[in-house]
């Protein structure tokens, strides 16, 4: 699942889409049903967390960047993540 997290567009140049459920440091769970990655202002590997922000069907961001800790991804293209 990281790995495709971590691929962020096709050979051809275009985004490529997600929909991914996770839970913020508050609790709250949250599902994006369509969302990309986007990068962060810090190492994200060191900090084991990933950069993700809904998109609509265009392709436009919507919404704000939600820094997301890997182990808090509880489900992935309609997949749940068992870590």
């Amino acid at each position: 699942m990281l790995r495709e997290f971590d691929v962020k567009e096709t050979p051809e140049g275009k985004q490529i889409f997600f929909s991914i459920g996770f839970v913020k440091i508050n609790g709250e769970l949250v599902f994006l049903p369509r969302a990309v990655a986007c990068g962060l202002p810090f190492n994200l590997k060191q900090n084991r967390m990933r950069g993700v922000v809904a998109v609509d069907a265009k392709g436009d961001k919507i919404g704000h960047v939600y820094s997301v800790r890997i182990d808090n991804i509880v489900a992935w293209n309609g997949k749940k993540v068992f870590i």
